[in-house]
């Protein structure tokens, strides 16, 4: 097999006369309007609507070049190879006599920064330039077949290789090779650019260059191409996940809403990492139709919504956001504090009926009052250093034990705290303990007059008891953001108990729905996600043994994933001993459900070896990593 590549917009992300436009035009006013004549006309040669000739003089009739330009050029185009031709350096040592480069571009300039690829420089076939004495570019050379249409075919029919040959290229020239019939096939790498009217004559679009190494069988410096890892994104995930997940270049489609459990089932087949908030539920049922899911990525602080234990037995990780959207609800509740406080949802409701009542009554600062948090997480200990700097006293119940921060003070017991809190904060998780968590008994404890906070889960407030306790004035206030049931989309109706009571502020599930909040998570949950799929570090993953490891550069990572019993890391090593594999690293962790092995061999390795591995006893899920 002789592979041919092109140069511009191929082995490079960008067309080397664009970039020399940008050197050269340097403090010429009309540098942009020059700039995108060049653009146009490479695109109308690209796409076969002009000769290639003519388009050559046009964008060099443009440039007042000098070989001093042509020496920066060379140090941008360096740091500017493709993404995916650079992670495969040493597939082009091991096959650097089959290799060449074959661009409508300059010699001058190709050859130097293809030389660190292992492709020498009777590999090269390209236009040469012509200098003055002055070292002014006048000209191209014209009698080198390049500088004209249907060159490259001259070129590789003039090269006589023999064997299959194989064009890897962007243009419309690249085509005009296999269309000659000098070349068996064309395949159109789109990593950089995607020209539509160029894909429809390929025999396959290569997003990357892995996805050539891997349907041509090659070696590459990653076990799975990844433009063939698909995504699937739920319920509005912010922008900014989209974008990391499509840098990454993965495959990627979303949904704006949260799909049924049958809907579900149907959409996650094929995909390998699935993100959700918290509407989408993920059911053992709907991961056993995912037949190549690795990861869940919950957009969220909680997973309740996810079967933990399911996902570990299918050897899914599962991450979530447990840090990114705290400011956002600590503000809100803080927010909500005040304005209980100062009984301004009273005023504001009456107000809008027309009723002035301008009155200080009940109406209090929360400089000196008592805050008492019940669950003293993340967001529970951010709202007690804020709350205190704004004067507040707070006091904290946790049942695991916790260091206080600033001047909280723990209380030994929940009535403790409810007895001399003016304002309760709830801050627990969602596990089924804590169902109806807060009820009759805690709203016989609580302070006369106090308000009441529940931003953290629906179902662990009595929401009937709330409102008898709002009416008949035991409670003065209380600030609600999630509730036991919560309707599944905007457009249907909320129905609740506590609706037209003026001394109640209702928001939409929205603690920490911020814009903020919302970036730091497509930020976060995404960054873990992708460090997962590529070194296999589990550092925040809910449901794995957490392992975090370097990326080893110089062999090969084995993700085995098993259920937790004795003597699988010995059967692993037995495999690798008797195939006489040498290992370079290994690491091992587990938890109560599953074992969790990182192994870095060395490259030299039968392939029965990988077989063997799949097939030891009581594995869920193995891969080869890279």
């Amino acid at each position: 097999m002789n592979i041919i590549i092109d140069f511009d917009s191929t082995f490079t992300q960008v067309e080397a006369l664009e970039e020399l436009a940008e050197i050269s035009l340097k403090g010429n006013p009309e540098k942009q309007n020059i700039v995108r004549q060049i653009k146009a006309i490479t695109d109308l040669g690209m796409e076969g609507k002009i000769s290639y000739n003519e388009s050559l003089s046009r964008r060099m009739a443009l440039l007042p070049l000098k070989k001093t330009h042509i020496q920066t050029v060379i140090s941008r185009l360096k740091k500017k190879v493709s993404g995916s031709f650079a992670r495969n350096k040493a597939f082009f040592e091991k096959y650097k006599g089959s290799i060449y480069i074959v661009s409508l571009g300059f010699r001058e300039f190709i050859e130097p920064v293809v030389k660190p690829y292992f492709i020498d420089a009777t590999h090269v076939f390209a236009n040469t330039l012509i200098y003055d004495e002055a070292d002014n570019v006048i000209a191209f050379d014209q009698e080198n077949p390049l500088a004209h249409s249907k060159g490259k075919s001259i070129v590789l029919k003039r090269m006589g290789l023999e064997g299959e040959i194989i064009i890897i290229g962007d243009s419309y020239t690249d085509f005009e090779a296999k269309e000659s019939g000098v070349a068996h096939k064309f395949y159109a790498f789109t990593e950089n650019i995607l020209r539509e009217g160029i894909t429809t004559y390929a025999d396959h679009v290569l997003p990357t260059f892995d996805e050539f190494l891997y349907v041509n069988q090659l070696p590459m410096s990653i076990s799975y191409p990844k433009n063939r890892i698909k995504v699937l994104l739920l319920e509005n995930i912010s922008p900014k996940a989209i974008e990391l997940f499509s840098k990454e270049g993965y495959q990627i489609e979303t949904y704006t809403k949260a799909p049924s459990e049958a809907e579900l089932c149907e959409l996650i087949q094929n995909v390998s990492i699935l993100g959700i908030r918290s509407k989408t539920h993920v059911t053992a049922k709907v991961l056993n139709h995912a037949n190549r899911l690795m990861v869940v990525g919950a957009f969220c602080i909680g997973t309740n919504q996810i079967d933990l234990k399911a996902a570990s037995e299918k050897g899914v990780s599962v991450f979530n956001a447990p840090y990114s959207n705290t400011r956002s609800v600590v503000e809100l509740a803080m927010g909500e504090v005040i304005l209980l406080m100062r009984k301004i949802p009273q005023m504001n409701a009456g107000l809008h009926k027309g009723i002035w009542n301008k009155s200080a009554s009940g109406s209090h600062e929360i400089r000196g009052k008592k805050l008492g948090i019940i669950g003293y997480g993340n967001i529970g200990a951010q709202l007690s250093v804020i709350a205190e700097a704004l004067g507040m006293e707070v006091y904290y119940y946790d049942v695991v034990e916790k260091l206080a921060l600033g001047n909280a003070r723990k209380c030994d017991s929940m009535k403790t705290l409810l007895k001399i809190a003016d304002v309760v904060s709830l801050h627990v998780d969602g596990r089924k303990e804590n169902n109806l968590f807060f009820g009759e008994t805690e709203f016989k404890q609580m302070k006369k007059g106090a308000v009441l906070l529940n931003l953290c889960r629906g179902l662990v407030l009595d929401i009937e008891k709330l409102t008898v306790y709002l009416k008949n004035g035991k409670i003065s206030g209380a600030a609600i953001d999630v509730f036991p049931y919560e309707p599944f989309h905007n457009h249907e109706p909320f129905v609740s108990e506590l609706c037209g009571l003026e001394n109640v502020i209702l928001t939409p599930h929205i603690g920490g729905s911020t814009e903020e909040a919302q970036q730091n998570i497509g930020i976060y949950v995404p960054s873990r996600t992708i460090d997962y799929i590529n070194t296999g570090n589990s550092f925040g993953a809910v449901n794995f043994p957490v392992l975090q490891l370097p990326q080893q550069k110089n062999a090969h990572r084995l993700i085995h994933i098993h259920h937790n019993v004795p003597g699988v890391l010995a059967k692993i090593n037995h495999i690798l001993a008797a195939s006489e594999v040498n290992i370079e690293g290994q690491y091992l962790k587990t938890n109560e459900n599953i074992g969790y092995v990182i192994t870095d061999i060395n490259k030299e390795y039968s392939k029965t070896v990988l077989e063997a591995l799949k097939k030891v006893e009581h594995t869920i899920k193995f891969r080869v990593l890279y």
